[in-house]
């Protein structure tokens, strides 16, 4: 018996898809990205509201797709533009949003990084400032660089800023991190990392992961203790800056020290 068929066998073929003419309805972010970026060309950055100016950084590490969401998705999670650049990239890969077919995806970790990155950036900005002329004389351009660099923090940091004999910023250092509400401060630490860069004097700053600046008990006493060992060896102690989200307390203005 012949085992050729009669007749050819073929797979069927799948059904082509509809050709994309001019009724097809296109995304409604179609457009959008150029939209933006003339809008910003022409009446500038500075009056485009936060999600807007955080969806041109966004188009680098999304190329495709909308990052409307993305955006307010960031600042409904973290309250402000300021808090997205400070967050963890940890809690930044936390955060979802929801596509027009109701699925849910994070925003990704390159994403996170270059926000991460973003608010780096930032900060040594800020940090230049105050580095370039005296910090004492510079009392604005030195609350705006506190600010940024604790006001978002999610524990409690204790930093000191060392000066030189003209109250130019010579070091930025972490003396410690602690918990949402302690951070361990060794007054003869401080003091001795003082010598060793030959600093003169001496800027206190720590946050209230609380939002609250309000200096507490432990924070009065542990500030006279450094200030008495500075005073033995010469070093002057100008201020401690106790920094939270409702703004800076200057234990100098306060009267305390």
């Amino acid at each position: 018996m012949s085992s050729v068929l009669p007749f050819p066998i073929t797979a069927p073929r799948a059904p082509r898809a509809a050709p994309k003419g001019p009724g097809t309805p296109k995304p409604h972010h179609t457009g959008h990205r150029e939209r933006l970026r003339q809008r910003a060309r022409g009446a500038g950055l500075q009056h485009l509201p936060d999600y807007e100016l955080l969806e041109l950084f966004l188009f680098r590490s999304q190329p495709r797709g909308d990052v409307k969401p993305v955006a307010k998705a960031l600042l409904a999670r973290f309250g402000s533009l300021a808090a997205v650049l400070a967050a963890p990239v940890e809690d930044l890969l936390t955060v979802k949003t929801e596509d027009s077919r109701g699925q849910h995806k994070g925003i990704g970790g390159e994403t996170a990084l270059d926000l991460a990155a973003l608010h780096e950036v930032a900060r040594r900005i800020a940090r230049e400032e105050p580095a370039k002329r005296p910090v004492i004389s510079s009392w604005t351009a030195l609350l705006a660089y506190v600010r940024l660099a604790l006001q978002h923090e999610p524990r409690e940091q204790f930093r000191a800023l060392y000066l030189d004999n003209r109250n130019q910023l010579i070091l930025d250092e972490i003396q410690n991190r602690g918990t949402v509400d302690h951070a361990p401060v060794y007054p003869r630490e401080v003091v001795r990392r003082a010598l060793e860069l030959s600093a003169k004097a001496m800027i206190l700053v720590h946050n209230h992961p609380s939002g609250d600046p309000t200096p507490s008990r432990a924070d009065i006493e542990m500030t006279r203790q450094v200030v008495a060992a500075a005073r033995t060896l010469g070093l002057e102690v100008h201020d401690h800056l106790v920094v939270g989200r409702e703004g800076v307390a200057s234990f100098k203005q306060l009267g305390l020290m």
